[in-house]
């Protein structure tokens, strides 16, 4: 008997924007090696899928079955999908927030899922987040979501893809989502020395690599210049490593993040931690945009996603225009992730 082909749940986003098109998509592109299990309204995705190929098979199955009796496993000719049926009809490109607790309520079967055994990951297709607010739930993003939700202190984001030179490029970051005027406050010698063990652990027992080498880019221009453009690589990032090396952490740095960005340096590392969010992802969309992946560090499950939004534009012209490489990278990355974990288990 052949073996079982490992279970990914894949919560299919934002029913408005090309999220549900990309997920079929890349279910089915990809049954032959990963089980796919769609996380959405199964009406409104068999209805999606059809119109995307009739060959594509759906089989829709409830929350409360499962939970009775567990989820059944079929084969690479059909897709299932957990229904979390939506409160009213889909427009592509046009936001409803009537179905933003359904939305949310996808990320929510999906930890429930890993939790039970269900699945063994969750790659989540990208999902609006005005729509949730506006449904009446605060919500600032799916990592701060499922860092909540699982109950973890601090989490990691990081991008990678892989270079047309081949070599797979990590960009980690310090800090996420702030003004560029909060960024100098935000970075401690405490905080980034908890980011770096962070990487440090995921690189190895969900990457599978033994001795991860992380380079850490400065705060300021030139790396501060030796203190004449800014002291926080003095006093805050250069202790912080110290503190890593002490603890048996190759990570190295500060390095001025205008020429650390060069093959010769990244084709030996593993990830480059920046320290805010513009310092390093244009670097890493401009060389890997449309199949690169966001995976999110420090929780205690595998979590991928593409590296691009809900695309609503591109949603409301019709199907076949969106492109499906990111989240078919999202789910292959997930998949290698699954399988390290499983070795370093």
């Amino acid at each position: 008997m052949a073996a079982q082909r490992p279970v990914i749940a894949v919560t299919t986003g934002e029913p408005a924007g090309i999220g549900p098109e990309i997920s079929i998509r890349a279910a089915w592109a990809l049954r032959q090696e990963v089980d796919c299990v769609l996380v959405g309204d199964a009406a409104f995705l068999a209805m999606t899928a059809a119109e995307i190929d009739p060959a594509i098979r759906l089989s829709a199955l409830s929350l409360q079955a499962i939970r009775h009796a567990g989820l059944p496993h079929f084969g690479p000719d059909r897709i299932a999908v957990v229904d979390v049926p939506l409160a009213a009809a889909v427009q592509p490109g046009v936001l409803d927030a009537a179905n933003g607790r359904a939305v949310l309520e996808t990320l929510d079967v999906a930890m429930e899922g890993i939790r039970a055994g269900w699945f063994q990951a969750m790659v989540t297709a990208p999902l609006q987040k005005s729509t949730i607010n506006d449904a009446g739930v605060a919500f600032s993003g799916h990592t701060e979501y499922l860092a909540e939700k699982t109950s973890t202190a601090q989490v990691v984001m990081m991008l990678a893809g892989r270079t047309d030179a081949g070599y797979p490029l990590r960009v980690a970051l310090a800090t996420t989502h702030l003004p560029l005027k909060d960024v100098p406050a935000a970075i401690t010698r405490e905080g980034l020395g908890r980011v770096i063990a962070i990487i440090d652990h995921d690189l190895k027992t969900k990457f599978g690599i033994a001795r991860p080498r992380i380079l850490v880019t400065g705060l300021n221009p030139h790396a501060g210049e030796n203190g004449y453009l800014g002291r926080e690589e003095i006093d805050t990032i250069t202790p912080a490593l110290q503190d890593a090396h002490a603890r048996g952490i190759d990570a190295t740095g500060p390095y001025p993040a205008d020429t650390l960005f060069q093959p010769k340096y990244l084709e030996h590392a593993d990830c480059v931690l920046a320290m805010y969010h513009d310092q390093g992802l244009p670097v890493l969309k401009h060389a890997t945009f449309g199949r690169g992946v966001n995976i999110t560090l420090g929780l205690p499950l595998v979590r991928t996603s593409v590296d691009h939004g809900t695309a609503l534009d591109v949603a409301a012209r019709g199907l076949g225009i969106a492109d499906c490489a990111s989240m078919e990278e999202a789910v292959r990355t997930a998949l290698g992730m699954v399988r390290a974990t499983s070795q370093e288990q």
